[in-house]
């Protein structure tokens, strides 16, 4: 389902209320689209191979070690900010922001509802002075693969991993389906275009 989400808006604090609206589908937005797939493409690819040549544990290094390389290479390739952030974070360094807050619990509502036929995704331009920010995210629903290190239920020694690699994880529990958490694009602040 897409999500050009006006209601999101009017969560947030009055400084961004006034300055946030919804952006109309715009090349950005499909740039936006490409960089959250090849980050969750790529990830997805790495982490399989991962768990298949040295089992689970070895997925925590992808995580911890190339899910933020791949983001640096796409954010440096393309001039946006790409990564990854939830509710429930493994890596204090991918917290959400407010606008970023509100959008991933439209989501989890959304997810929690029942199913959902098409992507989730959540468009906005915010107006800073005479520049717009644009920003783009898109859910990542729970499946089997996240279970593996974000499920209820984890093997001892993953267990063991993810309090070394991240003393502060509020990552697991999950059950399929439910929002994991979602990929953020954001496009730096440009000035407007004279209306004509």
């Amino acid at each position: 389902m897409k999500r050009i989400a006006t209601a999101l808006v009017l969560a947030l604090s009055p400084v961004i209320l006034a300055a946030a609206e919804p952006a109309a589908d715009t090349a950005w937005v499909d740039q936006s689209r490409q960089l959250a797939m090849q980050l969750g493409g790529q990830l997805k690819a790495e982490l399989s191979k991962a768990i298949a040549e040295g089992g689970p544990v070895a997925a925590i290094n992808v995580c911890y070690l190339r899910a933020p390389e791949i983001a640096a290479q796409l954010s440096q390739a393309s001039g946006a900010r790409v990564g990854r952030t939830a509710l429930r974070v493994r890596n204090p360094s991918n917290a959400p922001d407010e606008l970023e807050r509100s959008v991933l619990e439209q989501f989890s509502a959304d997810l929690g509802s029942g199913p959902v036929d098409r992507p989730l995704e959540a468009v906005f331009e915010i107006r800073r002075g005479d520049a717009v920010e644009r920003r783009y995210m898109r859910a990542i629903p729970t499946d089997a693969l996240c279970l593996t290190c974000h499920g209820k239920v984890l093997a001892p020694e993953l267990a063991a991993a993810i309090a070394r690699d991240y003393p502060k994880d509020q990552a697991t529990g999950f059950e399929q389906g439910q929002l994991r958490g979602a990929f953020s694009v954001v496009w730096p602040a440009t000035p407007l275009s004279p209306v004509p």
